[in-house]
């Protein structure tokens, strides 16, 4: 008499524990703590550099610096929009690198290949961890900035670009909203860079991509012929995140950049996605 083998089910391992785990390696990177550290010093060095240009006789700036002085609330959100520019794309751009090219230059994505978690699922663990990070970045620059804002140069509340005086709770919600509209545009470049990473083996080329993409928009934005461009340009519209400082709040025009950063996140993860279902294990 034979009998007949039967295949034992594939077990999935707890979503939960998925998560916690790929948190815990990539804030253990050095990498990403050195960028932690330094995204965290940038409210610091420029709210000293602020009060000393305050207490002198010279101009404190150009365009938001000009409100920072006496106006402690507004020091996070001028260091995000200054770090928008270019450190948080890269840090972005850098946790993107690692999630996929990192972990196939290292051996350890043909491993995760073949575990019992679906590709689509890993994906999304990845997806998650970089977000996450990417978030934490951004609230971590505002703690820092309106700690250092409040301490050095001081206010009851903020003082709005239209003049208006708002009190510190609904100040404190502005910085907040900020770095959440930072993050969401951050979320669009490590799309981006995710897509990137899924169909290489170098987080170079990654980091290349996702930074030239960032310089090529930003000249191409410059080009006044080229303005019927801007819609779809991945920079387009990031300065306007410094309207969070009028009064009322211009909604149509914070939105619109929120759902420019969906469409590149939407196209991004798609085309990561695909390239994960086909990919050899």
């Amino acid at each position: 008499m034979t009998t007949m083998a039967i295949p034992l089910p594939r077990t999935k391992a707890p979503i939960a524990r998925l998560l916690r785990s790929e948190l815990r390696m990539m804030l253990r990177r050095p990498r990403t703590l050195v960028g932690l550290g330094l995204l965290a010093a940038v409210p610091v060095i420029a709210g000293i550099a602020i009060r000393i240009a305050a207490d002198g006789d010279g101009p404190v700036g150009e365009g938001l610096s000009t409100l920072v002085a006496g106006n402690g609330l507004m020091l996070p959100i001028f260091s995000l929009l200054a770090a928008l520019t270019m450190l948080l794309p890269l840090v972005g751009a850098t946790l993107a690198a690692d999630a996929l090219a990192g972990e196939s230059t290292n051996g350890t994505l043909r491993s995760l290949l073949v575990a019992p978690v679906s590709r689509p699922r890993l994906l999304a663990i990845k997806a998650f961890g970089i977000a996450t990070v990417t978030l934490l970045a951004c609230l971590l620059m505002a703690a820092t900035g309106t700690i250092t804002g409040i301490i050095l140069l001081g206010g009851d509340g903020m003082l709005t670009v239209s003049a208006t005086r708002l009190p510190f709770a609904d100040g404190l919600g502005r910085v907040l909203l900020t770095a959440l509209l930072v993050a969401v545009q951050i979320w669009g470049v490590a799309a981006v860079g995710l897509a990137v990473s899924a169909w290489t083996d170098h987080p170079l080329i990654v980091l290349s991509v996702a930074l030239g993409l960032l310089i090529v928009s930003g000249v191409l934005s410059a080009i006044p012929a080229l303005d019927w461009l801007d819609p779809v340009l991945i920079t387009s519209g990031w300065e306007s995140i410094g309207e969070v400082a009028r009064d009322p709040l211009p909604w149509p025009t914070l939105t619109e950049g929120v759902l420019r950063a969906g469409c590149y996140i939407l196209i991004g993860y798609s085309v990561a996605l695909s390239r994960m279902l086909t990919r050899d294990g």
